[in-house]
């Protein structure tokens, strides 16, 4: 029976004729199409730990990269510490073959070296100090000399007493003496930071020397056998070539300073001990411009007696510093520093570049160090005796010579002319 409607009538069906019910497309529960679904819905098992893992790796490298920042100093300090132990190495290795302790003989190598510097410093500060005492005391000689020159060039009438009320009631004196008593605090911190900053060297370096065996050894016994003997072969080339460059140029230092000083007592320039003892040094632990910084001040206390001795002192300096490289450094350094000048030169200024004066001063001997351990692994071969090898071009190579082919021109007779002379 047909069902009827509250009418009595019979119900039609909403769906239009020939037309099929809708079909629930929705997946059900445990079906594999359900399963697809959530699959590709979830997130991936491993990105998680991926993105926890990139944050951590980027978190580290920011840690690391400001700690670095903070660290540089020190790091730099230990750099230089580690150098400076390897110069002394030879001495401190010396003393101990001889039966003394290595920590003692490490002590008695920086007391010289105190003792050394020491001295130094107390010398060059007794000639500035004189000179600065004998400027102040002719300075009013001094401004005499100029204001009559004014006076005379110019047809002036100044006085001195006008020009020394002027300097001191001018502005330009009381800012000068305000900013330099507020630079006072400055100058004291400078101080007292280059102080620590050489009492940390010095500490580090005489640890790294006096516990030189036991430090290669603890370095040594997280590396297998092989790698045990490249280590102590660069650390072995290391000492060689830093010590070697530290004592050749101890002794280029007071060829130096002597030389210098025999001319300056000729010339009667005052301090000639003290400043040979300054050309002698800065010349030589200064690289690049430190011989023009050591005849700057010869000259300049030079000129003070007279102005020709200065001149006679430049002529000096540049013709012993041509004796100095052609002939002097060749010799002393072929064993120990043995690297091309263009090579110093360079890793001068690449030292310079990232170390500032540190990495000027210890760039030579890092590179000679560099250069003796990779020439180990480097394979050479006998060079052919090729003239072009010694710049030189192959005879019978690209055709005639120049005067070859100009003597073909002029002695060649041309082919008609033997017709002419028979006619």
């Amino acid at each position: 029976m047909a069902p009827t409607d509250d009418d009595g009538r019979i119900a039609q069906d909403a769906s239009p004729v020939g037309t099929a019910d809708p079909v629930d497309t929705t997946p059900r529960a445990g079906s594999p199409a359900a399963g697809a679904a959530m699959t590709g819905a979830r997130m991936p098992r491993w990105l998680p730990r991926a993105m926890v893992l990139a944050l951590t790796l980027v978190a580290a490298f920011q840690l690391g990269s400001w700690a670095f920042h903070q660290l540089t100093g020190l790091l730099i300090n230990i750099l230089i510490a580690f150098f400076l132990a390897l110069a002394i190495e030879p001495a401190v290795s010396w003393m101990a073959s001889r039966g003394l302790r290595r920590g003692f003989a490490t002590f008695l190598v920086f007391l010289g070296l105190a003792i050394a510097v020491a001295g130094f410093v107390t010398l060059l500060g007794s000639m500035l100090a004189g000179q600065i005492n004998k400027i102040v005391e002719d300075f009013p000689d001094y401004l005499d000399s100029v204001i009559n020159w004014v006076n005379e060039t110019f047809h002036s009438h100044v006085r001195r007493v006008d020009v020394q009320e002027g300097l001191l009631h001018s502005d330009w004196l009381r800012k000068y003496a305000q900013n330099s008593a507020a630079g006072v605090l400055d100058v004291s911190g400078q101080v007292l930071g280059g102080l620590f900053q050489l009492l940390t060297i010095t500490l580090f370096a005489f640890y790294f020397a006096a516990d030189g065996p036991r430090l290669r050894r603890t370095l040594c016994s997280v590396l297998p056998p092989a790698r045990q003997a490249e280590v102590l072969r660069a650390w072995e080339i290391a000492v060689d070539k830093t010590g070697g460059y530290l004592y050749s140029r101890g002794v280029m230092a007071l060829i130096s300073g002597i030389a210098h000083y025999i001319l300056l007592e000729a010339l009667g320039v005052p301090y000639a001990p003290v400043l040979g003892v300054w050309v002698g040094l800065v010349s030589q632990f200064i690289p690049t411009i430190g011989t023009y910084l050591a005849g700057a001040l010869p000259m300049l206390i030079a000129f003070t007696v007279n102005p020709l001795y200065a001149v006679w002192v430049l002529v000096f300096v540049v013709i012993y510093q041509q004796f100095e490289n052609y002939m002097l450094q060749p010799k002393l350094t072929s064993k120990s520093v043995d690297i091309h000048p263009a090579v110093a030169f360079g890793s001068v200024i690449a030292g310079t570049a990232l170390l500032g004066a540190v990495g000027a001063l210890i760039a030579i001997p890092a590179v000679a160090t560099l250069q003796a351990f990779l020439s180990a692994y480097v394979k050479r071969y006998d060079v052919t005796d090729d003239p072009r090898v010694h710049g030189h071009r192959r005879r019978g190579a690209g055709g005639p010579g120049l005067l070859t082919r100009i003597r073909r021109l002029i002695w060649q007779r041309p082919a008609e002319e033997p017709e002419e002379n028979s006619a």
